[in-house]
């Protein structure tokens, strides 16, 4: 039986630490998260390898150095209340929930959805609400949002987000083509209309599809107008 605990220590030290990653809360949630609990058995031996893995609905679970940039660049405090958007396994989800007050994570495949719920339950995970539907819509009747955080990339920040936003909170999500690779940008909302974004390197992920995003896999060229 492998030592998961050593495992995910061995995970945080040279995949996340080594490589600039230094919030407290987030490496300290990284390191109770169990990453094997969130991948299919047939890849579990690869839980905490240092790459994506594959999990149903042709979706994935990131790679972990991303999760944790994704969540340091969030920048994320205990009171704040966060918008996924691609629940896919619920491991990020899982993460989150050890550092903020609840989070809302929406995933528009139903069966990924009921499985992430199940497993987010069975590790107590009570502060986390996983919503079936189209998440480029955002969550209109729970906003705003101290921080959204996107596991799918756009052809450009949704109206809907950038509306759900509230002032002084951040948006982290992947900007650019359905098939990689995409900018990871941070957008913070300063004021009603004003938004400042940053860009925080090259990624490549899942499409975000939806009314406010692509309308199909592999859609670059038929993207609505923001």
């Amino acid at each position: 039986m492998q030592d998961y605990e050593d495992l995910r220590e061995n995970m945080v030290q040279r995949q996340l630490i080594d490589r600039g990653v230094h919030d407290p809360a987030v490496l300290a949630a990284m390191r109770r998260v169990p990453r094997h609990a969130f991948v299919p058995d047939n890849t579990r031996a690869l839980a905490y390898d240092d790459g994506a893995l594959p999990i149903e609905c042709g979706q994935t679970i990131s790679q972990p150095y991303i999760v944790a940039l994704m969540l340091q660049s969030a920048m994320l405090r205990p009171s704040d209340r966060v918008l996924e958007i691609g629940t896919g396994s619920g491991y990020a989800a899982a993460v989150m929930a050890r550092i903020v007050q609840v989070v809302h994570t929406v995933e528009r495949h139903e069966r990924l959805a009921l499985k992430a719920r199940e497993q987010l339950q069975r590790l107590g995970c009570d502060n986390v609400i996983v919503h079936v539907d189209d998440g480029t819509l955002g969550l209109p009747s729970r906003a705003p949002f101290d921080a959204i955080v996107a596991a799918a990339s756009g052809p450009y920040v949704p109206p809907a987000w950038r509306e759900q936003l509230a002032i002084g909170g951040r948006l982290i999500m992947p900007v650019g083509p359905s098939s990689g690779p995409q900018h990871l940008i941070r957008l913070w909302r300063e004021a009603d209309t004003d938004y400042r974004e940053q860009s925080l390197g090259m990624v490549a992920f899942v499409p975000l599809i939806g009314k406010q995003a692509w309308h199909s896999e592999g859609d670059n060229d038929h993207a609505p107008n923001p």
